[in-house]
């Protein structure tokens, strides 16, 4: 589904998620950029069996990044990103914010036609990221999240002008193989950055909060983490696979005078849902600001 200002496109059909599934026997994925982000990515698509191992290539100036993008997903690695370029189809660039021009400039003058970019870059636009590449490049922008490495990533992503339905179709196929994905207008990728991009952190940090206080109710520390951790998965699944509204699902284990109604009181008090709104609101904000900043470098760079 698209999800934007305009009405929403169709699903793939079966025939073109069969023509995607045959087409991704023969991907060659490339990465710039295997940190930890990349790294849970190519990990999810081999675990998924979406790329071979040997149709895997990343490029990282860092050599503690290299070995462990290999060791975690059995591809190759280089120093140099036209190595990278030249072995992909699809190439990820996976960098800091203020590295996208340099290394963008550093495969420019190489690429091809039949070449897609995909950027997981946190807050650079389309149109910042086509500046440093020839004209008509295919361009799609992603923002993943760290649970794709056990396929549970919540993933969205925007197609540039030039970009293909092909294009679109295999960045869905590889996204859907390690979580879900959903297709918006490139206007909402700063929030969804705020949201899921962000999203696990305070989820841990929630998990562990909920150890806490089972540790505190005197719960062995091991038990109450293992019980904390599901609560939360189970509770995520039920918002998913029942389609009903989190607030419904809150009220079923709302008994009238019972445990959980003080403990949400608690929580009322501690100002939990506010302090959440604030946290994406916050990381959404921070979004916007890496895009103005690498806007600002590239002016800068007299480019």
């Amino acid at each position: 589904m698209w999800i934007g200002e305009d009405d929403p496109l169709p699903k793939n059909d079966a025939g073109v998620q069969s023509n995607v599934a045959n087409m991704n026997d023969a991907l060659k994925i490339g990465f710039i950029g295997a940190g930890k982000m990349a790294t849970s990515l190519a990990g999810g698509f081999v675990q998924q069996n979406k790329v071979k191992s040997n149709h895997l290539i990343a490029s990282d100036p860092y050599p503690q990044a290299r070995e462990a993008f290999k060791g975690a997903t059995g591809g190759s690695v280089s120093e140099n990103n036209i190595d990278v370029l030249s072995s992909s189809s699809f190439l990820f660039l996976a960098v800091k914010p203020d590295m996208v021009e340099q290394a963008l400039q550093s495969i420019r003058n190489h690429w091809k036609e039949e070449q897609c970019l995909i950027s997981i870059v946190a807050g650079v636009s389309i149109d910042q990221l086509a500046l440093h590449l020839p004209a008509e490049a295919r361009i799609i922008r992603v923002m993943p999240n760290t649970p794709a490495l056990v396929g549970s990533s919540a993933s969205a992503f925007a197609r540039g002008p030039h970009a293909l339905d092909h294009d679109a179709q295999i960045t869905r196929s590889l996204l859907d193989a390690v979580g879900i994905a959903e297709e918006v207008s490139e206007g909402l990728m700063d929030g969804v950055t705020g949201l899921s991009g962000s999203g696990p952190a305070y989820g841990y940090q929630f998990i562990e909060a909920l150890s806490d206080g089972g540790v505190a109710a005197g719960l062995p520390r091991e038990l109450a983490t293992r019980l904390a951790a599901q609560t939360v998965l189970g509770a995520a699944k039920m918002v998913l696979e029942t389609g009903m509204h989190p607030g419904q699902l809150k009220d079923m284990v709302t008994s009238p005078g019972g445990t959980t109604i003080d403990g949400i009181h608690e929580l009322e008090k501690g100002a939990l849902r506010a302090t959440v709104i604030n946290a994406v609101r916050a990381a959404s904000a921070k979004s916007r600001k890496l895009g103005r900043r690498a806007k600002r470098a590239h002016r800068t760079s007299g480019v």
